[in-house]
């Protein structure tokens, strides 16, 4: 099966909350509307950033739908449907085709591990396996779910085994394993890129396409890093790019999710709390993380982009 590789960024969103952690789909459209302006390529949904873990497979089934309809197809929707249970994984990824999404990706089992990338792979494909006639991305995150296998290995492996392996959302720092992938068979695999921080370091690299969750809130500076690279200021992309470095040094010091969270609601994207075990920022911690990104104007750079 051979797939179109995607190009430009992708918005890894973050699922809406009312207060009491039940779903807030009624933010889903305008959200949707505004990475659509932001000039995103497409939205993964219910990742890492999104909380899917956190979520139950009925309301990842809901939120799923949800960003599909409000995009109608602006947007490409990849859905991640992994799970600690296969069976859970394939029934999202069944649903994932049967409501109209573009692709679907999984993480490893990040509870009872796989223990070779042969196992790997077999478990990859038994969830690929649910929607056979849509892309599947494996999702590696090995600093989340503690499966750092080799890439090229399973890229070997499951490129003989799943007929619908689009490729891998990479994040991961190892820049030298993701050109070797991205390079694999003559770039056969769609390698889209999951550090926002080393985007530009994976654009030098050969990297087309990312995926990444501050894309959310500041897209239109990184597309300006990009559109640097690519007209050859490399200067003013290494500038630019520096700035979102600095940004995201500063909220790093603090639980990610929740910050990221944070800073859309300061740019008036109340999406409520985190559910447990992540936690909802305190106001202190809100007011300081405030102050710290006021300090480097990160929010007017970001409005005016």
């Amino acid at each position: 099966m051979k797939h179109e590789h995607i190009e430009g960024l992708i918005a890894a969103a973050f699922t809406p909350f009312h207060g009491d952690s039940s779903l807030n789909l009624e933010l889903v459209p305008a959200l949707t509307d505004k990475l659509v302006k932001d000039g995103l390529k497409g939205i993964f949904v219910c990742g890492s950033n999104g909380e899917g873990p956190n979520m139950t497979t009925e309301e990842r089934m809901q939120v799923a739908e949800a960003f599909v309809k409000a995009a109608a197809k602006r947007l490409l929707i990849i859905v991640h449907v992994g799970h600690s249970s296969i069976a859970e994984s394939r029934k999202l990824a069944a649903h994932a085709a049967s409501i109209g999404a573009d692709a679907f990706s999984s993480v490893a089992a990040f509870y009872f591990k796989p223990t070779s990338v042969q196992v790997l792979a077999d478990a990859m494909a038994d969830i690929a396996a649910a929607a056979p006639a849509l892309p599947f991305y494996y999702y590696h995150i090995p600093t989340l779910t503690g499966v750092g296998m080799d890439m090229m290995e399973f890229l070997e492996i499951a490129g003989n085994r799943i007929p619908n392996l689009a490729g891998i959302k990479y994040t991961s720092s190892t820049i030298q394993e993701y050109q070797s992938c991205f390079n694999y068979q003559n770039g056969r695999f769609d390698v889209l890129f999951g550090f926002d921080e080393l985007l530009l370091p994976a654009l030098a690299v050969g990297a087309k396409g990312a995926i990444g969750s501050t894309y959310t809130f500041a897209a239109p500076l990184y597309l300006q890093t990009k559109a640097y690279f690519e007209k050859g200021d490399i200067k003013a992309a290494q500038q630019q790019h520096l700035f979102m470095v600095e940004a995201i040094r500063i909220f790093a010091k603090y639980p990610p999710i929740p910050a990221q969270k944070a800073i859309m609601k300061m740019l008036g994207w109340d999406l409520g709390p985190c559910r447990l075990p992540l936690t909802t920022f305190t106001p202190a911690q809100y007011d300081k993380l405030y102050k710290e990104l006021e300090a480097i104007s990160f929010f007017q750079k970001v409005q005016h982009s």
